[in-house]
């Protein structure tokens, strides 16, 4: 009081009056907006337009600022309950990054641009997972992801914002579920083990089928194959070592050996009379 009384004192009645509206009224007319804020302006009740970054000044009382962020809003979609299309319960959860691009039509088309994005995200979710299968979902993400944002894109566009990305975060399977693809996965394994085992076999063996025809073709080589035998099964400490032998080596034996039984068989000669 003692200031509003010293300016009527030394100003006059007229000026001081004129002074103090100033000072009420020059705070709420005078704006400052942060570059990622715009201001919507709006003159008694009718859009005026959009003003800012910077220093903005406005009509008290006749004018209404409103301010819109343009920063980049993350959102997080909690779980929700989809039955897919080959009918697996699951529980998934999203994340969805949208801006403001027109914040006039974000003020005036919606009353919460915010909320009508996130329910419009749920309900979203829940009808473009409800038409994919289990498999796409858990392989192909990505192509679910630009689905989802291609649909979100559509509906809040009138609302002046732009959806730059969605994407799947967690997909909770039931333990029934998680069970029988472990065991589809094992039996896959087992599978793949298999066939790799059987082709090892079939090269090997048609590996040695060449290495016998080389062999067979050469006499010699068998000989040899059998000294590298001999002289691997003598670097090796047995006791009891059994060598084979060819039946070359011994043949001309047997042949002396049925010539003498035969001859000892052989009846003996009657004497000339």
């Amino acid at each position: 009081m003692e200031i509003i009384n010293a300016l009527f004192h030394f100003l006059g009645p007229g000026i001081a009056i004129i002074v103090l509206f100033l000072l009420v009224v020059l705070p709420s007319a005078i704006k400052v907006l942060p570059e990622y804020e715009r201001g919507v302006i709006f003159r008694l009740g009718r859009l005026s337009g959009g003003k800012g970054p910077g220093l903005v000044v406005i009509v008290p009382i006749v004018d209404r600022l409103v301010r819109i962020g343009l920063r980049v809003v993350t959102m997080d979609i909690p779980k929700q309950e989809v039955i897919t299309r080959d009918n697996v319960p699951v529980k998934v959860n999203a994340v969805v990054f949208f801006r403001v691009i027109n914040p006039e039509n974000a003020v005036v088309q919606v009353e919460n641009y915010i909320q009508a994005t996130f329910q419009i995200a749920q309900t979203t979710l829940r009808s473009i997972l409800g038409q994919a299968e289990l498999d796409d979902l858990l392989a192909r993400r990505d192509k679910i992801n630009q689905a989802l944002q291609q649909v979100l894109d559509e509906h809040t566009e009138p609302w002046g914002i732009k959806v730059t990305a969605v994407e799947v975060k967690d997909v909770e399977l039931p333990e029934g579920m998680q069970r029988a693809m472990a065991k589809q996965a094992e039996a896959e394994r087992e599978r793949r083990a298999k066939i790799i085992n059987a082709e090892g076999e079939f090269q090997a063996s048609a590996k040695l089928g060449e290495a016998a025809e080389i062999i067979g073709a050469h006499p010699p080589a068998l000989q040899l194959r059998f000294l590298q035998t001999l002289v691997e099964i003598a670097s090796e400490r047995n006791s009891t070592v059994i060598f084979p032998i060819p039946i070359d080596l011994i043949q001309p034996m047997i042949e002396a050996a049925k010539g003498i039984s035969s001859m000892s068989s052989s009846p003996p000669k009657e004497g000339c009379s």
